[in-house]
């Protein structure tokens, strides 16, 4: 009997480190839905791929909205049929001094970041119970967890945050047989980046601090990402894989 295809629901796949999950999923013969807020870029990444003869689903998100974590689970199994695999990588990180930074400001991210990632995997552990194989990923990031950056600060407190939802749940949900771990990419060049660092000279300047030579690209992460969410995975729970040329090692930034 032909074994049944691996499907999985992956957040924030649009644009950038998402899309590129969703892009190698399908690739693999995943069967794949994924959310976003723009309806418009969401579409034609599914019209794309679904031109490869890829079973590909865009559902239309705001993970910040109430309610929005549950029925994005219940569409995604509804167009799937099941769920192994989560992926939780929708986020966001604009700027704000602590001086100037709003209650609703700090409430946006920690909502999009983290609170989103708590109801995700709150709404999918019974279908991930289903499977013989359950797979939570959490993108987390090294910012926050191992680095800290001037104007990020509720970014980087839901990207801590992310790393202790991952752990408290590996121990929770190990008896059901699903696994929950994160990757925490390093420097990635998404379209995002690119805007951020388009001053001239800027980005050569923070590829020479990363020991390989080179900003990673979103087919990094989801290398990682698919290796956590393999069937062979089952050993490894409430791990964070860091993924950033080994940005994060040296003692003195710049120095090899």
């Amino acid at each position: 009997m032909e074994e049944q295809r691996r499907r999985a629901l992956i957040t924030g796949g649009t644009r950038g480190i998402g899309k590129g999950i969703v892009e190698w999923f399908a690739a693999r013969n995943l069967d794949v839905a994924f959310s976003g807020r723009d309806q418009s870029a969401g579409k034609q990444v599914e019209a794309e791929i679904r031109a490869e003869g890829r079973v590909v689903h865009f559902i239309h998100a705001d993970l910040k909205e109430s309610g929005s974590a549950a029925e994005l689970v219940s569409s995604a199994v509804t167009a799937l049929g099941s769920l192994d695999i989560l992926v939780h990588n929708a986020g966001i990180y604009p700027e704000h001094a602590l001086a100037e930074m709003t209650l609703d400001d700090w409430h946006t991210v920690l909502d999009t970041n983290l609170t989103s990632g708590f109801l995700l995997a709150q709404a999918a552990a019974q279908h991930l119970a289903a499977s013989e194989a359950g797979r939570i990923v959490f993108i987390s990031s090294i910012t926050g967890p191992r680095t800290g950056i001037s104007g990020l600060a509720h970014y980087c407190a839901s990207k801590g945050g992310i790393d202790g939802l991952m752990r408290a749940l590996a121990v929770e949900l190990a008896p059901q047989g699903t696994t929950v771990n994160g990757v925490a990419p390093g420097t990635i060049l998404t379209e995002s980046l690119a805007e951020l660092y388009a001053e001239p000279g800027l980005m050569d300047s923070v590829t020479r601090i990363i020991p390989v030579g080179r900003m990673g690209s979103p087919d990094d992460i989801a290398a990682a990402v698919e290796f956590l969410s393999n069937t062979n995975a089952g050993f490894i729970t409430g791990q964070s894989m860091i993924v950033d040329g080994g940005q994060t090692i040296p003692e003195v930034q710049g120095n090899s």
